[in-house]
């Protein structure tokens, strides 16, 4: 059955905006854009014929920064509902917020998270202090202002630390130099993140342990997914790398092996569904979104990520989490664009 509904798919064009992705220096590298936003644009179609089995019209909208084309598409499409895909604009991620802010200034619902949400998980120092006040633990941290270099003892963290750019997400800028075990490296490592992306940096105690993903679907826990880090070779960190999540053929990606449902003791899975669900909701996230933990040697979770309108490509961990949780692809997509519908209806019911 079809239903007579107009959706929208948006999504960022895929642009270069850094001079290089990977967080270190290959002289074999020549990117000429951000793999992330590349490889996502082989789902487009995908995506677009899936709906059209549901939907009576859906179309799609490549977002750039001609933002008055952009609105002209928006409302002479008129959509009852958008599926929102756009995470930057050529390859800007702080202009991710302003987009979602325009769809609800004209006054169309859109899936995933809004614009606050988007915004307070996009920088990760305030991530932190919402996840503080709500006494929910994440990693001890420090940030720093563009080309600052702080003290041994302005720092106040243990080392080994890990070093991310504080305004980035799908692992932009981290590479296995991203952990540091003396203060050398770490200035080392702070002038050269400063050099090759002019952005300030997150400092944060590394967790040496368990790394696990946790999909959220609306209010819904699905199968607790886990990185494996037994093959990957022992001089280097285990870490979720660029590397690791777009370059195929790097030690990185072959060597970091996600493994859904993983196995955990029935206490400690308890209370990573207790901490992930109390991050979604302290972040006032709504859809979906995934929580990245670490467990310490003791077992206690760590918040290290939150991950608002995460990857939902066929081969990512979200999806990966749902297949193991009987939702399959289309499912999923559909299960995500109603939350949106529902919200449309709701609000024409309202007006009425």
């Amino acid at each position: 059955m079809k239903y007579d509904k107009k959706i929208l798919i948006c999504y960022n064009e895929p642009t270069r905006y850094y001079n290089n992705y990977l967080g270190k220096d290959d002289i074999e590298y020549d990117q000429q854009n951000d793999l992330s936003e590349r490889e996502f644009l082989k789902q487009i179609d995908n995506i677009r014929s899936i709906l059209l089995k549901r939907f009576t019209y859906v179309e799609t909208l490549a977002v750039n920064r001609n933002i008055k084309n952009a609105i002209n598409q928006l409302i002479n499409f008129n959509p009852d509902a958008i599926f929102n895909f756009v995470e930057s604009i050529e390859g800007n991620t702080n202009l991710e917020v302003y987009f979602a802010g325009l769809y609800d200034l004209l006054g169309f619902e859109y899936t995933g998270n809004t614009p606050i949400t988007l915004g307070n998980c996009l920088v990760k120092s305030r991530t932190k202090q919402i996840l503080e006040s709500f006494r929910i633990k994440t990693p001890k941290h420090f940030t720093c202002e563009l080309n600052y270099i702080p003290s041994r003892s302005e720092l106040k963290l243990k080392f080994p630390l890990i070093l991310k750019l504080l305004r980035e997400d799908a692992s932009i800028g981290i590479s296995e130099f991203s952990v540091v075990r003396t203060y050398k490296q770490l200035v080392e490592r702070l002038k050269y993140l400063y050099n090759s992306f002019n952005q300030e940096v997150l400092i944060e105690e590394y967790i040496d342990g368990r790394e696990l993903n946790v999909a959220i679907l609306g209010n819904k826990i699905l199968p607790i997914s886990e990185i494996s880090f037994d093959t990957l070779p022992e001089n280097l960190p285990k870490i979720i790398t660029y590397e690791a999540k777009w370059s195929e053929e790097s030690v990185y990606f072959k060597n970091t092996i996600p493994k859904c449902p993983t196995n955990l003791d029935a206490k400690v899975e308890e209370k990573v569904r207790e901490v992930a669900l109390k991050a979604y909701e302290a972040l006032e996230c709504r859809d979906y979104a995934r929580v990245d933990i670490r467990l310490n040697k003791k077992n206690i979770p760590y918040v290290i990520e939150v991950n608002p309108n995460p990857d939902i490509s066929p081969d990512t961990g979200f999806v990966r989490s749902a297949k193991a949780a009987n939702i399959n692809y289309e499912q999923l997509l559909y299960t995500i664009i109603s939350f949106a519908i529902e919200r449309s209806n709701y609000d024409t019911q309202a007006a009425i």
